[in-house]
């Protein structure tokens, strides 16, 4: 990325817990370009996350409910931002950004989680087939991805 990229406006966005800590591994690259961090709102600080999420999983009886908050929300911070890149390390606070990157021809990074060396993730598995780079982080895991390219891990 030369100088004239250094307009550059990247997401960075992630769940809490382990798939945020990964993320934050890229604070320099954030710092670096014009980069901003979206997670879940949890009652934990979190000092990098500039947007804050509602947290949700797939047990969550008002996960739909939620998604649907979240994603009006993530349209906000896209109109907002305007980002080029979105970088993830799932999951589902990801997923209207992925959406909102596949639909504005955006470009988009998955980076495996460093929890699963050996079973792919729903997130990993439904968001590939529209990743500009997919990245795992143990040798193991290319063999459940088409696209995915050993990267090493972000510790």
């Amino acid at each position: 990325m030369g100088k004239h990229n250094r307009n550059l406006r990247i997401c960075f966005v992630s769940s809490s817990g382990g798939h945020w800590e990964q993320l934050q591994k890229l604070e320099p690259l954030a710092n670096k370009y014009k980069g901003f961090f979206v997670t879940e709102k949890t009652q934990f600080d979190e000092p990098l996350g500039k947007y804050l999420m509602m947290q949700t999983d797939l047990k969550d009886k008002m996960m739909p409910l939620k998604m649907i908050w979240n994603g009006i929300y993530a349209i906000g911070i896209w109109v907002k931002e305007r980002p080029d890149f979105v970088i993830t390390t799932g999951t589902m606070v990801a997923y209207p950004f992925y959406l909102l990157a596949v639909l504005f021809h955006k470009k988009f990074i998955f980076i495996e989680t460093f929890g699963r060396a050996n079973m792919p993730t729903v997130a990993g598995k439904k968001m590939e087939r529209h990743t500009d780079l997919f990245i795992v982080q143990w040798e193991t895991q290319k063999k459940y991805y088409k696209k995915a390219i050993y990267g090493g891990c972000l510790y």
